[in-house]
């Protein structure tokens, strides 16, 4: 009978070993996702900031569709990533992997974070239209033409916003895949 009480209590030990490498493999992706996140922020805060002219656009853009709106979400985003990716690591050293609490949180900023990103992408993606079509109802012309290296940082920028906000939808559904993974293995 101690024999057979033996051999029941090793599969249980086996699978708390497995959820224990599948929370340190999900761990390391969540590390690496988060990595790419802040390069993708990074490179589009860098393509913003060095777009500079020597003179003056006369296109005026209202204080919600400037440029510095999508400078100043990105760089936010960015040091969101900075933050997320370091306590990530953290967990991941510690092997104590993410509690639900944390994980839930960090959720929950990630969508409220792809929307904000979501509008700065199409404030940017607006000036660089505007500064490649131009807008002849309102007397507005083309300025790519003349300022092609402030249309290319702009155009730089928006697609690696793009690629940020792929980013952040990937980083969600995966989280909700490793919650319910979790949820599900905690209930059997």
């Amino acid at each position: 009978m101690a024999s057979r009480g033996n051999q029941e209590s090793k599969p249980t030990e086996l699978k708390l070993a497995n959820m224990g490498n599948a929370s340190v493999r999900y761990m390391r992706i969540e590390v690496i996702l988060r990595s790419v996140l802040f390069t993708a922020t990074l490179t589009s805060v860098m393509a913003l900031v060095t777009s500079k002219q020597t003179e003056l656009i006369p296109i005026p853009f209202p204080p919600y569709g400037s440029p510095k709106y999508s400078l100043a979400v990105l760089s936010l985003a960015c040091l969101y990533s900075i933050i997320t990716t370091l306590l990530c690591f953290a967990a991941l050293m510690r092997r104590s992997g993410s509690s639900r609490k944390f994980m839930s949180c960090v959720v929950v900023i990630d969508v409220l974070l792809l929307g904000i990103i979501a509008s700065a992408t199409g404030v940017a993606g607006e000036v660089a239209y505007l500064g490649l079509k131009g807008n002849s109802n309102v007397g507005w012309h083309k300025i790519c033409n003349v300022y092609d290296s402030y249309c290319r940082h702009i155009g730089i920028s928006v697609l690696s916003s793009l690629f940020t906000s792929i980013v952040l939808s990937i980083l969600i559904v995966f989280y909700i895949v490793t919650l319910s993974r979790t949820r599900n293995n905690s209930l059997c």
